[in-house]
This record gives structure tokens, sequence and C-alpha cells, in this order.
């Protein structure tokens, strides 16, 4: 079979294929547009195998890789290449290991917690500016989209008043089909101003993640370029997407939002199930370097493997109806932010910024409701983070 990838049932659950697939086969071959023969998994427990076992690499410039075509969040690639300097969830230990050891300290839970009240005030500020709009408005453009801009852009030491050029590069460079020139165009112009951006740190730091970053003398400027792209792209598309796509479903199954209202200490548990029901970060590659036996199933030496963590998530051996949303449920284990050495490490970051954002948001607009029928809202189908490319709503 080919990788189906339409959300064809609703805009918040797996395609109907590969929900077919991983009742069946959750481990099963695929087929790519070349003629490629890889593996599609889906099961909860396979998924969850394949992303702690580090034979599964993330590497694509092995002599055993086969790149059939474009690379989620990567460049189209034809052939083995080797990673971006600093982009360190395209390589394996030791490389990963010592580049995501310099972040670890900078992302621990302590040094997150430490920035709620901070998180509270630029929710807060961007409330009040969606207050002075006249609704219909577009809650991306207006709340989810500045929310996780200004965080990361204050966490990182990224002046804000630049959020234009990268925000549009960074959409550009997400884009699933297009011609090569514009996604490396994207990537030039992030990167070039990257580059800039960390020589500055380095000559003249501050208190902010790029400037601890730069003070290690081993991390060449091509190492910090790529490191802070990827904090860059990830800190703010991720949640932004959330925070819009999150409210989208909230709004449409109006019986969890109400429980949301009544009880807001249901918050942080239904940010969890929120991750979970959506996967936005949903197909993710890893590459045989070995003969493997995955829950049954041998995987050969070379192959490529789509691991799509939305199929996992809706995978009803581990989640009890896990195609409703429910803020009930206890939704702990989801793989929304991977699993192994590679899972996310801005995770407790993104938690913060959505219970702060969804709590707020609710409560000083309880009116809030959709002003397009939901068949007219834009899903980000053409994009490599699933999410909304507006959110039309309105409030009395």
């Amino acid at each position: 079979m080919t990788l189906p990838t339409d959300r064809d049932v609703s805009p918040f659950t797996p395609p109907s294929a590969i929900t077919r697939l991983r009742e069946t086969r959750p481990v099963s071959p695929l087929t790519f547009p070349d003629g490629h023969e890889g593996w599609l998994v889906t099961g909860y427990e396979a998924v969850r195998t394949l992303m702690a076992d580090t034979r599964f690499s993330s590497r694509l410039d092995l002599d055993v890789v086969h790149v059939p075509y474009e690379i989620p969040g990567m460049p189209v690639a034809t052939e083995p290449s080797p990673p971006m300097p600093g982009v360190f969830i395209a390589m394996d230990p030791p490389d990963h290991g010592r580049l995501r050891k310099r972040l670890t300290a900078a992302f621990t839970v302590k040094r997150m917690k430490s920035l709620e009240e901070h998180i509270a005030r630029i929710v807060d500020r961007q409330l009040d500016h969606l207050a002075t709009l006249a609704p219909p408005v577009d809650l991306v453009a207006e709340f989810a989209l500045p929310v996780p801009s200004l965080v990361i852009c204050a966490l990182l030491g990224v002046p804000y008043e630049d959020r234009e050029s990268f925000q549009a590069n960074s959409a550009q460079f997400l884009v699933r089909e297009q011609p090569l020139e514009d996604k490396m165009a994207a990537l030039g112009a992030l990167t070039g101003y990257l580059a800039q951006l960390v020589t500055r740190k380095r000559a003249e730091p501050s208190d902010d993640i790029l400037s601890d970053l730069a003070a290690h003398e081993d991390l060449s400027v091509e190492e910090l370029t790529g490191a802070a792209f990827l904090l860059l792209l990830a800190g703010h598309e991720t949640t932004a997407n959330m925070l819009a796509l999150g409210t989208f479903a909230l709004l449409e199954h109006p019986d969890q939002l109400a429980a949301l209202r009544t009880d807001p200490d249901l918050m942080p548990g239904a940010v969890e199930e929120l991750l979970r029901y959506l996967s936005i970060a949903d197909i993710f590659y890893r590459y045989a370097t070995e003969d493997i036996d995955l829950c049954g199933e041998t995987i050969p030496r070379g192959s490529t493997v789509v691991v799509s963590l939305l199929a996992a998530n809706h995978d009803p051996l581990r989640f009890d109806n896990a195609g409703e949303l429910d803020v009930h449920r206890n939704a702990r284990g989801h793989l929304s932010f991977g699993h192994g050495i590679h899972q996310c490490l801005g995770q407790q970051l993104a938690r913060l910024e959505m219970r702060a954002g969804f709590d707020a948001l609710f409560r000083r607009f309880p009116t809030l409701a959709m002003a397009v029928p939901a068949n007219e809202v834009r899903l980000r189908t053409d994009m490599n983070i699933y999410g909304v490319h507006e959110l039309p709503v309105t409030w009395s």
C-alpha cells in the first residue's frame, strides 16, 4: 500500500485506511512512490518499541539508507546526505547526545516552571489585544501564533520584531509539496539570520538560551545555527498549531469544553488528552541499520520505516474509546512528544503554554464560538505540522 495522509473521517482523527491497517497489521509493508519497499508502523506498542531502539537510525547519511521522498521538516533528499550541523533530531549517538546534553539544562522542569508567570503575562496581554478587536477574528493570527512566538523569542533571545520574517520562512519551509529551490530559499534565509544572531550572542551574551549555548566553545557557529533553527521552528510552530487546533476541537466538542469550564482543575489532563487526540506532528521516519524483529515482523536492514504517532495515539489497545476526545481521560503515556532519546526537549514549555493559553482564552471569552462552519476551516493538510491555517471565531 501507499501512505494515506488525509484525515478523512474528521479533522482530528487518523485516516480511515491507517485505522483499518493498524487493526489488522500494525507493522506492515509500505510501497513508496519510487517503488522502494519500506514499512509503516501504526500500533502503539510497536511505535513505542521502535522509538526506544537506537538500531532504528534517524540519520540520512548512512550507507544503508534509502530516502524515497521528502522527510517532514527537512529538505527533499534523493540520496544519503549528512544531517545539517546542530539539528540533533537527525543524529544518532554519540553525536546526538553531545548536542542534546548542552540543551538539557536549559529545558529543566525547574526552569520551565519559573517561566509560568511570564507566560501568563504574555497570554493576558494577547487576550487584552484580542478583546479590542471586532469579531469575527482569526484566532491563529491574533492569539495562537503570537503567544508561542513571544515566549520562544524571549527564551532564545530572538528579537520579536523579527517575527514576520522568521514566521514566514518557517511556514514556507514546512510546506510539503513545493519546488526544492523554494524550500531551500526559506531554509537559507532562516539559517543566515540565525548565524548572524548566534555570532552576536557569542560576542555579546545576554540572559537567554542561545547565549548559554554560544558560551560552549566546542560548538561551532554552524552547530549553534542548526540548534537555533530547530528550537525556533519547533518552539513556535508546534504550540501555535496546538493552541489553534485544540480550540477548534473543544469548540466542536461542547460537552468537553463545558466540563473544562465547570472544573478548571481538569486542564492539565485535558492538555495531555488534546496532545494525544490531535497528534499534530504525526509522521516520523527511521532507518533500519540491521535486520530487526519488531512485534513479529522482520524489518530488513536498510528499510525506510514510517512511524505514525497519530495512529499509535488512537490505538484502542492502549486507550479505551481512543477515537473520542475525553478531557477526563488519563492520557499520560501518549507519544505526541516522541519516545526514547529523541523525546521532545521542550515538552514542559509546551504544556505550560497550552495550560495557560486554553485556561485564559475560555475564561476571558466565555461565549467564544466558531464564526464559520467546521467544514470551511482551512486545514494544514499541505504542511508537515498539522493544524489550521486560520480559525475564524466570534463572541458576544
